[in-house]
């Protein structure tokens, strides 16, 4: 089906959101957020004051009007919370992902330099090539680390091409490189006693775990960077979630049916590891406080990030 909806001009758009049953009280300031944000961008902080309209079938389905009550302000304090909780949240990433450097340097370089390099030091499934694929996503990977190594502008990354021409980089140098996607592909594809070895750091007993926060946690990482809605978006790579009894801190999160595809979880996920990484990190209680900002308009909750009810008492929040 061909797009057929017209430019619409900033009064315009505003005009259409008046039209719709939303109250703009100060048309001068909406126009400023419209010229600033954009429409579509604030169209997905007012997509919960929307109407449900029934279908002929007897289904609903999401239409265009707004529910009674529903004000620019609304969309605008939300868009407004959402931008300070992606900053706290990619905080928090960039610790876990410096420390998962880390630990995967340390890791791997005990074997070698380049011990990254060596097929033998990898999972199987790593170097095995899949069907109708022309390489491995070993291979791959190597692939994109040879093309940062040679086009990187770190500082770092010239001095080394400067002083040792030729050579590659070790791996306690080479990890730098590394995006927390492609770090989190060469995590998955590590050998299960290396696999141990990172996650026992972070006292847990089984590596699936770690791959899997870590898959989740990039994900996320790439929402927050991309500027994108975060605050009641579903997960988009769902974290794994201890048995009953294996990680306490996080038992509340498994008593709740679904629970990993809500924010949540991986907010919980998050505040674990950094307890163990940083355990004089006040992250917590910067999260707790700005949740305390969370508006006070119709039609939207804390819950529906999946928070529990007075969720900062937990011990995993003191």
């Amino acid at each position: 089906m061909p797009y057929t909806k017209p430019y619409l001009t900033v009064p315009n758009q505003r005009a259409l959101l008046a039209s719709r049953g939303m109250t703009i009280p100060d048309p001068g300031k909406a126009d400023e957020y419209l010229q600033r944000i954009g429409y579509y961008r604030l169209s997905a902080y007012w997509y919960p004051f929307r109407k449900l309209s029934q279908q002929p079938d007897g289904s609903f389905k999401l239409g265009n009007d707004f529910k009674h009550g529903t004000e620019f302000k609304h969309a605008t304090d939300l868009y407004a919370f959402d931008k300070g909780l992606r900053l706290l949240v990619l905080d928090a990433i960039e610790r876990v992902e410096v420390s998962v450097r880390t630990e995967v340097a340390l890791t791997i370089g005990q074997r070698g330099p380049k011990a990254h390099r060596n097929p033998a030091m990898v999972d199987k499934k790593f170097t095995t090539v899949p069907p109708h694929k022309a390489a491995s996503m070993y291979t791959e990977w190597l692939n994109k680390l040879d093309n940062k190594e040679a086009t990187s502008k770190e500082e770092f990354a010239d001095h080394f091409r400067t002083n040792y021409a030729g050579d590659q980089m070790p791996i306690w140098i080479a990890v730098e490189l590394l995006d927390f996607g492609p770090l989190s592909i060469f995590l998955s594809g590590m050998k299960y006693p290396d696999l141990q070895i990172i996650a026992g750091s972070y006292g847990v007993s089984r590596p699936h775990l770690v791959k899997s926060w870590v898959r989740s946690i990039s994900a996320m990482r790439n929402i927050c960077a991309h500027h994108s809605r975060l605050w009641n978006k579903p997960l988009i790579d769902q974290p794994a979630l201890p048995s009953p009894g294996e990680i306490p801190d996080l038992d509340h999160v498994i008593a709740s049916p679904g629970s990993n595809r809500r924010l949540y979880a991986a907010l919980a996920i998050l505040r674990f590891l950094l307890k163990r990484i940083n355990p004089r990190t006040n992250w917590a209680s910067r999260l707790k406080a700005h949740m305390a900002t969370f508006p006070a308009a119709p039609n939207i909750k804390i819950s529906d990030m999946g928070f529990p009810a007075e969720w900062e008492k937990l011990p995993l929040w003191l």
